[in-house]
């Protein structure tokens, strides 16, 4: 059966048919798939039961896997997953839905704040694959915005007064703007500030897109709060009906985005239930702009 899509919003997303991702993918597979992420941004895969193996393997056809830098504050000896997957459920090392007091649960609650995957290293990273394998009864849908469309749809004059910003992005920043404020100095040290672009421009079709989120905090040049509004003002442009298409998920969807052109958010759902949704992350290969030397 050959690979088919389906454009799912006027701007981007594409729904995939006719592959089985527990299969190993061919040189042709892999050159459609790479063709389709570049051009819709977000591919949906429906009905793909797939181990974290599988997953992990389906990733690597695209780059290197993430390694991970200070994306949570659970630590080592608490992760619930062992296979190289990142952790984006509401559930404990038991299986069990974290407490509503939980500091790993309060932390990812950012996660419902529009955001761009790991735009907190050095070197953000290029897509994240997540998979559905426990999905709530109501809620939890997730959002993408389409940056690309956002930046075309900006005046010239914003477009040339941004063209050349730099953002700072951490952790911190996102956590900060929800009260979570409680830090180790450990990790205030693992989520020391990055620098970012807020124009990227995509390697493989040229064109230009914001590159946002809930972790950019400052604006060089400008005073936090000069910073923060123009960051804030942005983003309520890029998220616009318009700009945004919802998923609605399904058990065992996956869904593969590109981090350099879109944002996402995860909505409100209730904590109570299970909800596990694993994410294997792949790795970008430069930073957006040279970083500054460590104090």
């Amino acid at each position: 059966m050959a690979i088919a899509i389906q454009q799912l919003h006027p701007g981007f997303v594409g729904e995939v048919s006719g592959i089985d991702l527990r299969q190993p993918l061919t040189k042709d597979e892999v050159v459609q798939l790479q063709s389709a992420i570049d051009r819709y941004a977000v591919l949906v895969f429906h009905d793909q039961d797939i181990t974290d193996e599988q997953q992990l393997a389906f990733a690597l056809n695209f780059g290197e896997r993430e390694k991970a830098r200070g994306g949570t504050v659970t630590k080592k000896e608490d992760y619930r997953l062992t296979t190289g997957l990142n952790d984006v459920s509401n559930l404990g090392k038991d299986g069990k839905p974290l407490p509503v007091d939980h500091r790993t649960h309060l932390f990812n609650l950012g996660n419902c704040l529009w955001h761009s995957d790991s735009s907190f290293p050095p070197i953000p990273a290029k897509y994240s694959i997540l998979s559905a394998r426990i999905i709530n009864p109501k809620g939890g849908n997730t959002e993408f915005a389409d940056m690309r469309a956002a930046y075309d749809a900006l005046d010239e004059e914003t477009k040339a007064e941004i063209e050349n910003l730099i953002c700072e992005h951490s952790l911190m920043y996102s956590r900060g703007s929800l009260g979570f404020l409680d830090y180790s100095e450990e990790e205030k040290r693992m989520f020391k500030p990055v620098l970012q672009r807020l124009v990227r421009t995509h390697p493989a079709h040229g064109r230009k897109s914001l590159y946002l989120s809930s972790h950019a905090g400052a604006v060089r040049g400008m005073s936090v709060p000069e910073g923060r509004l123009l960051l804030r003002d942005l983003t309520e442009h890029a998220t616009q009906p318009q700009f945004v298409y919802v998923h609605r998920w399904r058990l065992h969807d996956l869904v593969m985005w590109d981090n350099r052109q879109t944002m996402h958010r995860v909505r409100r759902y209730d904590q109570a239930q299970p909800r596990d949704m694993r994410r294997a992350t792949v790795a970008g290969t430069e930073p957006t702009v040279a970083q500054e030397a460590a104090e």
